[in-house]
């Protein structure tokens, strides 16, 4: 099979992952590729996604890096055996990839932590709002590429009703008083914010602009936490496209972000009551 021209962040995820585990024990790829049966270009393209791995050749991998630690194994061969297509699969080349792996991490995470300035989180926008938040990008989109971005975030929205898992939402005042399309748009946008938070395993955090400062508060970023902690993944907002966090030291520096924003935000009930006093200055 040749190899992937366009691997996903999955497939890199899985590709990274198979290279910090041999280069943990100074296992080199000449050594790893006779013992697996194969060559060193094979290994080349596992280590960056552009070939898949069996589980039997994960296996051995494991074995051959020294790599015992069951929970973790079990979650990488859980990957290897995912060839499913989803929906997603059916924006490819109409839509930047980034956007499409930004759905892809968001199905297979176990939660969802976002933290946002500027604007309301894509899974929570109306498509009033999402296409306006398109229109500002520069250069303009061309209507059909915006259609087909506003289309596909509210696609992104499904995870709520056919994959539902515990979704926590830190919005700051910022964002709940930008006016994407206008007062009308965001009175529409700020109802369903509301309504959102009722829903199951969704907790929606304001940050007012009472608090003076905190942790992050110069970027949006989105934690996924994966099967196991080793397998977490921040993915940050870049005006080039999504980046994809998989450094164990910035993922710790992520993850201490999202705790301490969770120590001053607004807890969900006084959320509601501070975005229904918005609500106010948008009728």
């Amino acid at each position: 099979m040749p190899p992937r021209l366009s691997p996903t962040v999955r497939q890199q995820r899985l590709g990274i992952e198979l290279r910090k585990m041999r280069e943990r024990v100074g296992v080199t790829p000449k050594n790893l590729a006779a013992t697996l049966g194969t060559d060193l270009p094979k290994i080349s393209q596992m280590e960056n996604g552009k070939s898949g791995i069996s589980a039997e050749r994960l296996r051995l991998w494991a074995r051959t890096c020294g790599c015992a630690d069951g929970p973790y194994l079990d979650a990488l061969l859980a990957m290897t055996q995912d060839r499913r297509k989803y929906w997603w699969d059916g924006y490819r080349g109409r839509i930047p990839s980034g956007i499409i792996d930004v759905a892809e991490m968001e199905h297979h995470a176990e939660s969802l932590a976002i933290l946002h300035t500027t604007f309301i989180p894509g899974l929570l926008q109306t498509p009033a709002y999402a296409s306006a938040v398109f229109a500002r990008l520069r250069p303009p989109l061309p209507r059909e590429d915006a259609d087909a971005r506003t289309a596909f975030r509210i696609q992104r929205q499904r995870i709520f009703t056919e994959r539902p898992k515990p979704y926590t939402a830190f919005i700051h005042e910022s964002a709940l008083r930008m006016q994407f399309g206008g007062p009308v748009v965001l009175r529409e946008q700020l109802l369903g914010v509301l309504e959102d938070s009722e829903r199951p395993g969704v907790e929606i955090r304001t940050i007012p602009f009472s608090v003076d400062t905190y942790p992050g508060s110069g970027e949006s970023l989105y934690l996924a936490r994966g099967p196991v902690p080793e397998l977490d993944t921040v993915q940050v907002d870049l005006s080039q496209g999504p980046k994809f966090v998989h450094a164990e030291d910035e993922l710790q520096t992520y993850r201490r972000i999202k705790e301490e924003t969770a120590t001053i935000a607004l807890d969900p009930d006084e959320s509601r009551d501070f975005i229904r006093a918005l609500l106010k200055d948008f009728a």
